[in-house]
């Protein structure tokens, strides 16, 4: 039986050794995350766009669930990386769709001086499941169409 949610690997990345989040403690809110390839991010100048850092991994949970993903608290002071988004937001219904399997990005700007190498298997940030609410009335049937900051139609 499958679990209520959790992360897999993506098609692409099957056989490249990407490790599945884990909490580091058992008190733990966040599933560390880990960089699926070498990434450099360079010093940010103005107009450019953030650079997307790909994990391997998509998520599953129910739909009454987000998946927050948030930077490394270590990852401002020590690299200067910040999110470009501040916090990510993932929705049940991005899982498994027709733009990019569900692919987990991390949205990173670097305001240090000098690139940044992320490496292969560093921990980049955090997955956090929590529960949402709607308002009264809430009549949504938009379906997803695509991927990474996709439009729903």
């Amino acid at each position: 039986m499958k679990a209520k949610r959790g992360f897999e690997i993506i098609r692409s990345y099957q056989n490249q050794e990407i490790h599945l989040p884990e909490r580091k403690t058992k008190d733990s809110a966040g599933y560390d995350i880990e960089a699926a390839e070498e990434t450099i991010i360079p010093p940010f100048q103005p107009g450019q766009s953030p650079t997307l850092v790909k994990t391997g991994l998509k998520s599953y949970f129910p739909s009454n669930e987000l998946l927050m993903l948030v930077n490394r608290s270590s990852n401002p002071s020590k690299k200067g990386l910040v999110l470009a988004n501040g916090v990510g937001i993932v929705d049940a219904d991005y899982y498994n769709n027709p733009g990019n399997e569900g692919h987990l990005m991390f949205s990173f700007y670097n305001f240090s001086s000098a690139p940044i190498t992320l490496s292969k298997g560093e921990r980049i940030g955090q997955g956090i499941f929590l529960n949402f609410s709607v308002v009264g009335g809430d009549n949504a049937t938009g379906t997803r169409v695509g991927g990474f900051g996709s439009t729903l139609s």
